[in-house]
């Protein structure tokens, strides 16, 4: 048990010193982010940040810094914002999933469009085969159509709201480089 002891004592002081620089900044929406690396915080957040650093053996803090070397040293950058105070990050993540949506739908439509053709073209030679082979091709055909359908809706969907929130920009004066 003693030499447990003495094994536990010699490694506590072998350990190590080290420090690390937190920063923590509270987005929009009241949520609380941490980060260990500046270049990581968002533009817009820059200005509110609250910087800790640590010295880590024993848990115990060497300080608190005010200004982080880092934002000591770089240029302030000016944020551009719309009317209400939303910034480029707030603009492209509205936008954002219905780019995605709108890619995701045009592919998918254009893989069916690609498999209709083909089917299509192939259906004045399947009829010699067989009776059930020809329907077969014919329900495919139909099936493909209406998936067809609902992808052009899906993509008409997605430029709407695209479309909309282009409008809102422009009426919040929002730079229009955000949402394209």
């Amino acid at each position: 048990m003693r030499e447990i002891l003495i094994f536990l004592v010699l490694l506590i002081l072998v350990v190590p010193a080290s420090a690390a620089t937190i920063y923590k900044w509270v987005d929009e929406k009241g949520v609380a982010n941490f980060t260990d690396d500046y270049d990581k915080i968002p533009p817009s957040y820059r200005d509110q940040v609250e910087v800790k650093e640590y010295f880590t053996e024993g848990g115990t803090p060497l300080h608190t810094l005010e200004t982080p070397p880092s934002m000591a040293s770089k240029p302030k950058e000016e944020v551009r914002t719309d009317i209400y105070g939303r910034d480029e990050t707030w603009w492209r993540e509205k936008v954002r999933p219905w780019k995605e949506r709108l890619k995701e739908a045009t592919e998918n439509y254009e893989k069916s469009h690609k498999k209709f053709v083909q089917r299509a073209e192939n259906l004045g030679s399947v009829w010699k085969y067989s009776r059930s082979y020809y329907r077969a091709n014919v329900l495919e055909i139909d099936r493909l159509k209406e998936e067809m359908v609902k992808y052009e809706a899906q993509i008409a969907e997605a430029k709407e709201q695209l479309e909309k929130l282009s409008k809102e920009a422009e009426q919040s004066k929002a730079n229009p480089e955000w949402v394209r």
